[in-house]
């Protein structure tokens, strides 16, 4: 069922449906699938200008090859949080720009595997046996047999330059032929390639000798663009026919013209250009032209099959980013395997509001108005997982989580978006450092409950002031502990007192005396103030410190109230005195 336009938050509030942008053809399927719960706008024809001046509208934007996905564009798309490619090649997007940004890039590596490799070989068949020539000829009114005469593929060497999937699918395909597969690639799976009864050599030159048709199946980047040049073309045999369905700019378009024209290569078939469509009277544009190539716009990935399949995954990965689950194929975020996502997720709630709670309640900006007292402000923190968390391979969310925690609440105003995928970029540019620790040994942190999270604050003396309104001055750690629930986060620990609360909403948070009657005059005076109590949780100095006679403070206690509204510096005032309270904060979650 879709969707309404606005959806109705938990607090009574109406936020409007995240906007998707398709500036290129998505397949109906995957845009059902979007539809129902976003607002989907298909706008085909935008060129870079067009699209910078609306992006700053959108939450998603899936792309094509088309679309150029720049730093100032990510810079001009301020609610922007995810960018599909459909497809396997990420070269037309900055993905460096999308991590600063906190932009999670996603593809579709599988979806056009087999339609990539089909072409390849539909290639290398028709270069063996001329059959582009063939055709043109046929057509205007010749009958060249004897002109026409190829070669067969079967006995020959097929030389792969990468064997990821697509290279492996291209190996399995070739040797159903009759072929030999050799290739080269330094980050190969030994056994896969054994498997596909691929023979892997230790560096391109050893391949490029051996080769009667060469096939490249590897991403365009920094070590592999320009890889094929005159230098390389002049060590294959004169026989030998080149093959190319992934990228354009890792042949040297001109080097290779050159070695067709002077019959020292055979022959090429190319999907791919370095510029597309190529300009004409440039390198890639004779080559088209050239007898000896067979040449195809860009379509390795184009079949019904192909195009459906990459649409519906880059769609689905789009839905699950947009509603806070896992994209499957992040290009710029760390791999989290889906069971260790779900015991993750409910803490990642948690390691937020508890980096919200320590920024409000411990280190806020703002002094008593009669005291002026300080507390300490820290940039470095200390974050234990304890019991079954500390076993996860990965806790890369809940650092990610205690940064946008810690960071919301002073960065509001300047729409900064933390994430999973610029976490530790933000925390290094605004100095700060987490030490991250696994105990799976239980303590009283975790009594009770299978996972807790304990975050400290390493303090340093601030010449700024934190907020608390306070009559006197506590020696208190900034210590913060919590587990869950049944999914639902709760607070262990604040401070030198046990407590047990959800963190959520707008609290008061009162430190006074542990005697009588300071509960029934902080609500009347609340009362008094117009000021709605929901919840209440009072929490006893922690066991160990009242027992610790050195430690001061063991007859002090926190009320931690849920109210209706945040109550301004006058009310707060109106709390402390001789009669009421020693210190009050507000905090909201």
């Amino acid at each position: 069922m879709p969707l309404p336009n606005n959806i109705t938050s938990t607090n009574g509030t109406s936020t409007p449906r995240p906007k998707v942008l398709i500036p290129e053809k998505v397949s109906p399927d995957g845009l059902a699938l979007l539809q129902s719960s976003f607002d989907v706008d298909e706008k085909r024809g935008l060129g870079p200008e067009d699209l910078q001046e609306i992006i700053a509208e959108y939450d998603g934007l899936i792309i094509r090859s088309e679309t150029k996905v720049t730093a100032p564009l990510l810079g001009a798309a301020k609610k922007l949080k995810v960018v599909a490619r459909a497809g396997v090649g990420i070269d037309n997007v900055d993905v460096e720009a999308a991590t600063r940004n906190g932009v999670v890039v996603v593809n579709s590596p599988v979806g056009n595997i087999n339609a990539a490799a089909e072409h390849t070989i539909a290639l290398m068949m028709t270069v063996a046996r001329n059959i582009g020539d063939a055709c043109a000829s046929l057509k205007a009114g010749k009958w060249e047999r004897s002109r026409l005469t190829g070669i067969e593929v079967k006995g020959k060497t097929l030389a792969i330059i990468g064997v990821g999937k697509v290279g492996l699918t291209v190996a399995r395909a070739a040797k159903g032929l009759g072929m030999n597969c050799i290739a080269f690639d330094p980050y190969a799976n030994q056994k896969l390639a054994a498997a596909a009864s691929v023979k892997l050599f230790p560096n391109l030159a050893s391949i490029l000798t051996e080769a009667d048709f060469l096939t490249i199946h590897t991403p365009l980047i920094a070590s592999t663009k320009g890889m094929i040049s005159a230098s390389e073309l002049a060590t294959m045999k004169k026989t030998a026919r080149i093959l190319n369905v992934a990228r354009g700019g890792m042949i040297d378009e001109t080097a290779l013209l050159e070695a067709l024209e002077q019959g020292t290569i055979a022959g090429a078939g190319i999907d791919v250009f370095t510029s597309e469509p190529p300009a004409p009277d440039s390198s890639a544009a004779r080559l088209i032209a050239h007898p000896k190539v067979v040449a195809t716009p860009h379509l390795g990935a184009s079949t019904v099959e192909a195009q459906e399949n990459v649409s519906i995954d880059v769609c689905e990965q789009v839905l699950a980013i947009l509603t806070g689950q896992l994209p499957r194929s992040a290009v710029n975020a760390p791999i989290i395997l889906p069971e260790e996502y779900r015991t993750l997720k409910p803490f990642v709630e948690l390691v937020e509001r508890m980096g919200a709670l320590y920024m409000q309640h411990f280190a806020r900006s703002s002094a008593s108005a009669t005291t002026g007292t300080a507390t300490t402000f820290s940039t470095a923190f200390e974050l234990q997982y304890e019991g079954a968390l500390a076993a996860l391979n990965t806790t890369r969310p809940l650092f990610a989580a205690l940064v946008k925690g810690l960071l919301t609440p002073i960065t509001a105003s300047e729409g900064l978006n933390v994430n999973i995928v610029n976490a530790e970029l933000v925390a290094k540019d605004r100095g700060i450092v987490v030490n991250e620790q696994r105990r799976r040994g239980g303590d009283d942190a975790t009594e009770g409950y299978s996972s807790s999270v304990i975050l400290r604050a390493r303090t340093a003396s601030n010449a700024g002031s934190t907020g608390l309104a306070t009559t006197g001055q506590s020696e208190e750690e900034p210590v913060i502990a919590g587990f869950v629930s049944n999914n639902t986060p709760y607070i262990s620990k604040l401070g030198r007192f046990s407590t047990s609360f959800v963190p959520e909403g707008a609290l008061l948070i009162c430190r006074n005396f542990d005697s009588p009657g300071k509960i029934g005059i902080v609500g009347q005076r609340l009362g008094k103030a117009g000021v709605n109590i929901s919840s209440m949780t009072v929490a006893p100095v922690d066991k160990e410190i009242s027992q610790d006679g050195a430690k001061g403070g063991k007859n002090e206690a926190l009320m931690i109230l849920g109210i209706d509204r945040v109550v301004e510096g006058e009310v707060i005032g109106n709390l402390m005195g001789e009669e009421g309270v020693l210190e009050a904060s507000v905090v909201v979650l």
